[in-house]
C-alpha cells in the first residue's frame, strides 16, 4: 500500500531562524499537513538524510518526500549538499527545491545543471511567501507522482 502524500516528510534546509518560523507559518496557513523536519546547514542536512551523527535514530525511516535547499548556509552551502545529494544512488531520487533569496544566474545554472528540481526564489512579504508556497504545495502533493 503505497503512503499517504499528508505523510510525507518535508525536509526544510535553512540557517535563519526568521525564515525558518516564516516558512513554518506560511505552509501552516495554507493548510498543508505534512510533517516539517528543519536543518541548519549542508552538513545537517547529509546528515539527516544519510541517517548519521545526531540523526542516527532516523536509521531504516522513509526519506523525505520534498527537501526545500536554502543556498546561502554556513558550513557547507546549498549548491555543495545539493551536489552531493545528487551524486548519492539512494539520495537523488528525493526532489529538490532550491528556496533562496539568491536570484543569480549563475546560482540557478548550477543548481539545474546539479539536478534541481525547481528553482525559487524566496518572496520578500509574508502574503507572497503565502501564495508561493500554496503552489507549491499543490503541485508536490497534490499533482506530480513522488517517489516512495
Amino acid at each position: 500500500m503505497s503512503e499517504n502524500k499528508n505523510e510525507l516528510i518535508i525536509l526544510i534546509a535553512e540557517d535563519d531562524p526568521d525564515d525558518r518560523l516564516l516558512i513554518k507559518e506560511a505552509l501552516e496557513e495554507v493548510k498543508l499537513s505534512n510533517p516539517l523536519h528543519f536543518v541548519e546547514d549542508g552538513i545537517e542536512l547529509l546528515d539527516y538524510l544519510k541517517r548519521q551523527n545526531n540523526f542516527h535514530k532516523l536509521a531504516g525511516t522513509t526519506l523525505p518526500g520534498l527537501i526545500l535547499l536554502d543556498l546561502n548556509m554556513p558550513r557547507k552551502n546549498g549548491i555543495e549538499a545539493l551536489q552531493e545529494i545528487k551524486e548519492d544512488p539512494e539520495l537523488r531520487k528525493v526532489p529538490v527545491v532550491v528556496f533562496t533569496t539568491s536570484k543569480a544566474e549563475e546560482d540557478i545554472n548550477k543548481a539545474y545543471r546539479l539536478g534541481v528540481n525547481s528553482f525559487i526564489t524566496k518572496p520578500v512579504n509574508f502574503q507572497a511567501l503565502l501564495n508561493t508556497l500554496e503552489i507549491l504545495a499543490k503541485y508536490w502533493f497534490n499533482i506530480v507522482e513522488l517517489p516512495r
